[in-house]
């Protein structure tokens, strides 16, 4: 045998040992073991994320319904508050129109009362007025008898009347 044959079989009596003192301290079985641990442990991670994938989709969906709540209770807030604009400014509209229409007929009364009180003025001046006229053409045309005789005539109207 030659040098390269003699390595040969001690290259493959040492894998044999080598082999073999694998098999006895279960190596193979460690490994698989081992392997088997981290896929488990791979599983349970896996497991673990689809849980919480499941929640945070759960809590997604959630809070979607919840926003657009919120959004159906905040379209009926401005809802309602339109519509009680709305009626606010109707209201105040119908007020004024109201106040307005009751100062023009305030002013329009006034207005008659004022016609009328001028008249009246204007009628007492005018009566103020034939009366003095009179006065001085009955004063101008009438002697002492025709005074006499008027004079007279008033007397006797004005105790007709008081009594």
């Amino acid at each position: 045998m030659d040098l390269t044959s003699q390595a040969t079989v001690w290259a493959t009596v040492g894998l044999v040992l080598f082999l073999v003192l694998i098999a006895y301290l279960k190596v193979p079985g460690m490994m698989g073991k081992s392997l088997d641990e981290r896929a488990d442990r791979i599983r349970n991670d896996l497991d673990e994320a689809k849980r919480l994938r499941e929640e945070a989709q759960a809590l997604l969906t959630e809070y979607q319904k919840k926003r657009k709540d919120a959004e159906a209770d905040a379209a009926n807030i401005v809802a309602a508050a339109e519509r009680e604009a709305a009626a606010l400014t109707a209201d105040a509209k119908q007020k004024t129109e109201d106040f307005v229409a009751r100062r023009t007929q305030l002013s329009e009364q006034k207005i008659r009362q004022a016609e009328a009180d001028a008249i009246n003025a204007v009628r007492a001046t005018a009566v103020d007025i034939a009366i003095s006229a009179a006065e001085r053409v009955i004063a101008a045309r009438a002697n002492t008898s025709t005074q006499t005789a008027l004079f007279d005539k008033s007397i006797s109207e004005v105790k007709t009347r008081l009594n």
